[in-house]
């Protein structure tokens, strides 16, 4: 893809978000910000109920262009591949910077990996809760997978 086409994307992303919303049935919420750019994200995922993979995410949030549709765009390839939890833990920061445009993203990768972050948060503190820990979140027991 070009760089006018990718650019052209992005900002269909920013304009247009895809699963942009709570998600009503999550099973943890992740909240995520950049100070540098006064972005700010929160990750919602359910479980895919008795497997080990990510059954749906979405997402809310404000801020740059880049934060914003890197999250749309993050929240539309795991709704469509379902990844396993551990294929979100290894998936690589360089290849979302490449997803995004490394000539657009790696300038600002706290904008561009933010969603991802939080992601991959989520999915660490749940594998950590599923080995048996309880987490607690303002005194109540966090939902594990």
């Amino acid at each position: 893809m070009d760089r006018e086409t990718r650019i052209a994307w992005l900002v269909d992303h920013y304009h247009r978000p895809r699963h942009k919303g709570a998600l009503a049935s999550a099973d943890a919420r992740v909240p995520g910000g950049n100070p540098g750019c006064g972005d700010i994200i929160t990750v919602y995922v359910k479980a895919e109920p008795g497997e080990n993979r990510i059954g749906a995410v979405s997402f809310e949030g404000v801020g740059c262009t880049l934060s914003q549709a890197a999250a749309s765009i993050l929240a539309e390839r795991i709704n469509k591949d379902r990844p396993s939890f551990e294929e979100i833990l290894e998936y690589p920061p360089e290849q979302m910077i490449d997803l995004l445009g490394r000539d657009i993203a790696e300038a600002r990768p706290g904008c561009a990996l933010l969603a991802l972050g939080c992601v991959r948060q989520d999915t660490a503190t749940s594998r950590f809760a599923r080995s048996g820990a309880r987490l607690r979140s303002k005194g109540k027991r966090l939902a594990s997978w």
